[in-house]
């Protein structure tokens, strides 16, 4: 099967897109998920054409398939909160206008988090601004990410999930974003993961997943934390990562590594890509690491 495999990139005001393309090429991926702008602020730079063809000519020089690639929405957004979703509705219009001028398809979203008021209201106010924000001439896929349940977070289980994709009127227009991670800290048995796609077939539709974040976890299963950790060096495991990298039932779709950068400065992804590649599990990551951007 053809493995597509990815990181998280840096958009910067420079190069723009260009830039995602030239940094997820020099970590050997063949797809990348990205920001438009900073993810804890409104701040945006106008998208520049010519670093969109140029970032376009370059994909294709290369055979990275632009419907592979993942925008990621501002986690300020959260269409949960009565309080802040005015300003997440029209933030995150602004953010599909800018996904579509990309030419991308597929936008991941957290569901949001019920903050002073109950789950359910939660999860009916996310379905309400799901449905202000997408109508029949959206032409962005929303990926509603699994969430680990840290706090108030809506969206941690599938039966949320499908809540969620059942209530939006064209949810035709609305995958799912599974995290690895997050499944892990919200109880579901990553190192038993064909029984986990098994039953989020059964509740949500294989059809739906349309995006993987790879990530290994801190903390021990059901710790509801969201803590992410280098590919084999947390409580999930190199091996069961593998599997469900190069599970049979997920083929043809986008796997993202948003594993931490080492020492909080050195990005991981060149040598994870290629432990992936290899099937082989580096006892010495870290040092490689450092070693490479020293």
């Amino acid at each position: 099967m053809e493995l597509i495999i990815g990181a998280h990139v840096s958009y910067k005001k420079e190069e723009q897109l260009l830039g995602c393309v030239k940094e997820a090429l020099s970590y050997g991926a063949n797809t990348f998920m990205f920001y438009t702008g900073a993810p804890q602020n409104t701040s945006r730079t106008e998208i520049r054409e010519d670093k969109v063809k140029q970032a376009k000519e370059l994909l294709t020089e290369e055979g990275m398939k632009i419907e592979n690639i993942i925008v990621h929405a501002p986690y300020i957004i959260n269409l949960a909160n009565p309080k802040t979703s005015a300003f997440a509705l029209d933030f995150l219009k602004e953010e599909i206008k800018r996904v579509e001028k990309l030419g991308i398809t597929k936008m991941v979203l957290h569901p949001g988090s019920h903050v002073g008021i109950t789950k359910e209201e939660g999860i009916q106010n996310i379905i309400r601004g799901l449905n202000q924000v997408i109508d029949r001439t959206t032409k962005v896929t929303i990926c509603l990410e699994t969430m680990a349940g840290k706090g108030t977070e809506c969206g941690s289980t599938f039966e949320e999930l499908k809540q969620i994709i059942d209530g939006v009127n064209y949810n035709e227009k609305v995958g799912v974003c599974l995290d690895t991670c997050h499944i892990h800290d919200a109880g579901y048995d990553v190192s038993n993961f064909d029984e986990v796609l098994l039953t989020f077939d059964k509740i949500i539709g294989l059809s739906k997943l349309q995006c993987i974040h790879i990530n290994d976890s801190k903390n021990e299963r059901s710790s509801h934390k969201d803590r992410h950790e280098n590919i084999g060096y947390g409580y999930i495991g190199f091996e069961h990562l593998l599997h469900v990298i190069y599970n049979e039932k997920l083929k043809g779709i986008p796997k993202i590594l948003e594993t931490p950068y080492v020492d909080k400065e050195y990005p991981p992804y060149k040598f994870e890509i290629e432990e992936i590649r290899n099937k082989k599990y580096n006892e010495n990551l870290y040092e490689d690491i450092k070693n490479y951007y020293k």
